[in-house]
C-alpha cells in the first residue's frame, strides 16, 4: 500500500536539532517524491537537513490554495510509491492546502501518516494560558479595517461568553495594524496572548490584559511571524 506522509518544517531557521524527530530527516531521506506549498521554501528546508540528497534528482509538485481538484487527484493517483507533503512552515494540513492532498489520499485508500514536529498555532495555545479543551483558530481576519474591527469583537465576545479560546494571525507585515486594532477597538480587561517567532532564539509569549499591552513600547512585531489569541 502506498503512503503519504505528513512532514512538519521549521517555524525559524536553523532550529533542525532542537524541534525535529530524527524520524523526520530519515523519511525525508527515504522519499523521492513531495507535495509543496513553496518550491524554494522545500528545497532550502530538504538541503537544510544534510542528507546527501540530490535536489534535482527530486520529484515536487507544487499545491497551493489555488491548486486544481482533479490535477491533484490525478497525481496523486498516479503514484508509483510513497510520497510526503511539506508545509511552508510547521505542519502540513494545519492553516496549509496540504489538507486537500490529504482528502484525496483518503478516497483512493492511501495510507496517511501524520509526523510529529513543530506546529505554531499548539505552541501559540500551550504558551498562553488558556483554555485548551475548547479553542478555535480562524487564520486570517480581514484586511479592510473596518471588517477587522468587527471580526475582532465578534471573537472578543465569544472567548467571554463561551470560555472557548480564539486563535488567529495576520500576515507579518501588518502585525502592527492588527494589534493597534485590538488595543483602540476591544475591552481593556479583555485578555490577549501574543506568541511570536516561536521556537527561535527571540521568541516571544506573552498573555496579558489589552491595556498592559496598551503600554508596552518595546515589543516590535513587525515582520514577525505571530498567533493571536482572545481568553479568559
Amino acid at each position: 500500500m502506498k503512503t503519504l506522509y505528513l512532514i512538519p518544517t521549521l517555524l525559524a531557521p536553523d532550529t533542525q536539532s532542537s524541534v525535529l524527530p530524527a524520524a523526520i530527516s530519515e523519511k525525508v531521506s527515504e522519499l523521492n517524491i513531495f507535495f509543496v506549498e513553496n518550491l524554494k521554501s522545500a528545497r532550502r528546508f530538504i538541503s537544510s537537513l544534510k542528507l546527501g540528497k540530490t535536489i534535482d534528482e527530486i520529484t515536487f509538485y507544487e499545491l497551493t490554495k489555488d491548486s486544481n481538484y482533479d490535477a491533484v487527484f490525478e497525481l496523486i493517483n498516479e503514484l508509483e510509491e510513497d510520497a510526503g507533503i511539506l508545509s511552508e512552515a510547521g505542519c502540513p494540513g494545519i492553516a496549509d492546502p496540504g489538507a486537500l492532498a490529504v482528502e484525496i489520499a483518503h478516497q483512493l485508500s492511501i495510507k496517511v501518516v501524520p509526523m510529529v514536529g513543530p506546529s505554531s498555532i499548539l505552541l501559540a495555545l500551550m504558551a498562553s494560558g488558556f483554555n485548551g479543551q475548547s479553542f478555535a483558530f480562524h487564520g486570517y481576519l480581514p484586511i479592510d479595517r473596518k471588517e477587522r474591527v468587527k471580526r475582532l469583537k465578534e471573537l472578543e465576545r465569544l472567548s467571554h461568553t463561551t470560555g472557548q479560546t480564539q486563535l488567529f494571525m495576520e500576515t507579518p507585515y501588518r502585525n502592527r495594524q492588527m494589534l493597534d486594532s485590538i488595543i483602540n477597538h476591544c475591552n481593556p480587561n479583555t485578555k490577549l496572548s501574543i506568541s511570536a517567532d516561536l521556537t527561535a532564539e527571540n521568541a516571544l509569549s506573552k498573555t496579558q490584559r489589552i491595556e498592559l499591552w496598551k503600554r508596552e513600547k518595546t515589543i516590535d512585531l513587525h515582520k514577525r511571524p505571530a498567533i493571536f489569541g482572545f481568553g479568559i
